[in-house]
């Protein structure tokens, strides 16, 4: 290949500051790349492969903060890199080193397999204070210039309302790597996810939108690597514009996946689908102080990262991870605000999940609900309009902020994980907890004037126990994670119905199965939003390993071949009756009468009497009713029977006539019992029903 160095199609002029990245147009290629404390930046370009520089060309402009050229005659599949040169000046934050390629934190396409060797780190890792001055460009991760072309022809986003949201939190790979209904090779792909048979089961269950587990390009970390794991889940983010190659058909290929990507989002879209992407801006994969040196580190460390103002050659880990991105700074908070662009416009995905989402709104003196980043969403016309849900805790002081993100976000609620665990699997529990939670956790949303329906309301997520695992282990199993079952919480509200692990007792198994199911129908019937974690309605199980991120196997993928049919058919049914029925209201209830007497929403014992003082905190009983006199559609009052003790009881029914809608003790859910009120109705242990008034006009 010609040497870019002396060809004069390739000459290097100012070019512009804006927009931040590499754009090419007919006649050449703009570089703009962010670094306030750098003294200056060369442009590093490569043949096709990435192996071999073959031009180093200084960016000759800079405004303000942003270094600039442009490139003319280069064109979209040029290969480049960077270096910054600057003071290597670890205790005042600086870590810059012109021996170190470093990769544009704006790359759409990302080349290259990150090697774990020494090249690629800053420092001298037996001596973290001294610069290691061996270039590493041959085997440094690059980007590649892109164009891309893509037809959405009538794709058009559901917009589904938060209210009628149910989230179903998956896997890419692991959804479909073992399913054989979809074709051998598009298996654990995003193909695979878009095929007819995936998308066929989601619509089945009734899913409205699949939130999607780190698909933003990820590093795995090097212990893992010499393990021979990986970081399966992928909260490990090295390129925020880049889909992750891993989990498409032709990793090689970043045009294909791309693609690949968009096909998958476009068919999901025209079945009603939203897709919502899990994302980490809490962190980057180049870990610590002793970490790898890949892009920020190199470009700017002291605007990037938080860093310890007694000590600036650490870093304040708010996240476990190493580093905390710091979005106090204009700059760091763009480039945030450019990728949830750019996976909005480019990508058309529906909305966000954020990892430890408290980092986002961290200032000077902790979080603030009214931050910058969240002002920047608010006020942007495009980010406005999507989903945004939150994992509203971090690792760092006052991390915990559950309720307090600001008005039209979502939240991932805890307390209704925790509530309805020990609820449920006979841990301290009142009957006052399991209504505060079952109503959308008032006491966290009401009083700040947010919608029942921004509490996302879950028992399992991708990080814990499956559900059946839940019932099957009282005890983490994780020494696959070679970390001698040390990691994950030990505080997992589980209960193995008698038996550690699988059994073959009927009565055991009979056990498990009934409070599968009354957790699936609380967790869906509640008022809020709904999350599933897929592979509960098949009965997945994890082997009881509670935190299986480094687990790319069949201990994470779907069992399709063991799934279990009528659980299935429970869970769409359960859906379904949310979905005519809507049992709760997207509005708070007060418990008051109108004028005609009647109650929005009542509480009774099984008695039938009203449940009122201390009753509430009474732990001796889990036996309840909830008459919903106003349900968000069903035409008639609604009844939820709840018995969470261990023995069977009897419910006293108010007046009216009846009709049982699910019935948690059948393997289906099929209700079976109708008839007029005042009378006696038989309430198994570990079971809840639910019963329509007459009128109520549910058909399922």
């Amino acid at each position: 290949m010609e040497s870019l160095s002396s060809a004069p199609a390739f000459a290097i002029t100012a070019g512009r500051a804006w927009p931040i990245g590499a754009h090419a147009d007919a006649a050449g290629v703009n570089f703009a790349v962010f670094s306030a404390h750098a003294q200056a930046i060369d442009l590093c370009l490569f043949e096709a492969t990435g192996t071999h520089e073959v031009a180093r060309l200084r960016l000759p402009g800079r405004s303000g903060d942003v270094w600039h050229g442009r490139v003319e005659g280069a064109a979209p599949g040029l290969v480049y890199g960077l270096r910054a040169l600057g003071a290597w000046r670890p205790d005042k934050g600086h870590r810059f080193n012109p021996a170190k390629l470093l990769l544009d934190p704006y790359a759409r396409e990302i080349v290259g397999r990150f090697d774990w060797a020494d090249l690629p780190f800053a420092a001298d890792r037996a001596h973290p204070k001294q610069m290691d001055t061996r270039d590493n460009a041959a085997t440094a991760l690059k980007a590649r210039v892109t164009l891309d072309a893509y037809d959405w022809g009538d794709d058009c986003a559901p917009g589904v309302p938060l209210a009628d949201t149910l989230l179903y939190e998956l896997h890419v790979k692991g959804f479909s790597a073992l399913n054989p209904a979809v074709p051998a090779a598009l298996r654990g792909s995003y193909a695979g996810l878009g095929h007819e048979a995936s998308i066929a089961h989601l619509k089945q269950l009734g899913v409205t939108a699949v939130s999607l587990l780190p698909v933003q390009q990820r590093i795995d970390e090097e212990r893992l690597v010499k393990a021979g794991l990986s970081n399966y889940w992928g909260y490990n983010t090295i390129g925020f514009f880049a889909p992750e190659p891993r989990l498409g058909r032709t990793p090689g290929d970043g045009a294909a996946t791309r693609t690949e990507f968009r096909d998958m989002v476009k068919a999901l879209h025209a079945a009603g689908v939203e897709v919502i992407l899990d994302v980490v801006f809490n962190h980057s994969a180049e870990g610590d102080a002793i970490g790898p040196t890949v892009a920020f580190k190199g470009l700017d460390n002291a605007s990037y990262y938080r860093l310890p103002p007694a000590a600036r050659s650490d870093y304040d880990n708010y996240t476990g991870c190493g580093n905390t991105i710091d979005l106090r700074h204009p700059r760091v908070l763009q480039l945030v605000m450019d990728s949830l662009r750019y996976w909005v416009s480019e990508m058309h995905v529906d909305g966000y999940r954020f990892d430890l989402a408290p980092v986002l709104g961290r200032g000077d003196e902790g979080f603030e609900r009214a931050a910058a980043f969240f002002a920047a969403v608010a006020q942007d016309p495009l980010l406005a309009r999507v989903k945004m849900i939150a994992e509203p805790w971090d690792l760092g002081p006052g991390g915990y902020q559950v309720g307090n993100f600001p008005n039209g976000w979502a939240e991932w609620n805890d307390k209704f994980r925790d509530d309805m665990r020990a609820f449920w699997l006979r841990h301290p529990s009142t009957r006052g907890a399991f209504a505060q939670r079952l109503c959308a956790s008032s006491d966290l949303y009401r009083a700040r004037a947010r919608a029942p329906a921004e509490s996302v309301n879950y028992v399992i997520s991708h990080d814990g126990f499956t559900l059946r695992d839940l019932l099957s282990y009282s005890e983490r199993h994780n020494l696959a994670n070679l970390e001698d079952n040390r990691d994950g919480t030990d505080h997992n509200l589980s209960f193995n119905c008698g038996v550690e692990g699988p059994s073959d007792d009927t009565g055991v198994n009979r056990l498990r199965g009934r409070l599968q199911r009354a957790v699936l129908a609380t967790t869906l019937l509640a008022q809020g939003t709904p999350m599933l974690c897929a592979g509960d309605e098949l009965g997945h199980t994890q082997r009881g390993n509670n935190n299986p991120y480094c687990h790319d196997s069949a201990v994470t993928w779907m069992d399709w071949a063991r799934a279990d049919a009528e659980l299935i058919a429970f869970t769409a049914r359960v859906v379904a009756l949310r979905r005519i029925a809507r049992p709760f209201a997207n509005r708070w209830y007060s418990g008051l009468t109108d004028p005609l007497g009647l109650h929005d929403l009542t509480w009774f014992t099984r008695s039938g009497e009203p449940l009122q003082g201390s009753a509430w905190t009474d732990p001796a009983s889990r036996v309840l009713g909830c008459l919903i006199g106003e349900p968000g559609r069903a035409q008639a009052p609604l009844l939820l029977l709840v018995n969470a003790d261990a023995d069977d009881t009897t419910f006293m029914l108010p007046a009216g006539v009846w009709e049982v809608v699910l019935d948690s003790t059948h393997p289906t859910g099929l209700g079976s019992w109708h008839g007029q009120g005042e009378i006696e109705l038989s309430l198994p242990a570990g079971s809840l029903m639910l019963l329509a008034a007459a009128g109520a006009d549910i058909r399922l």
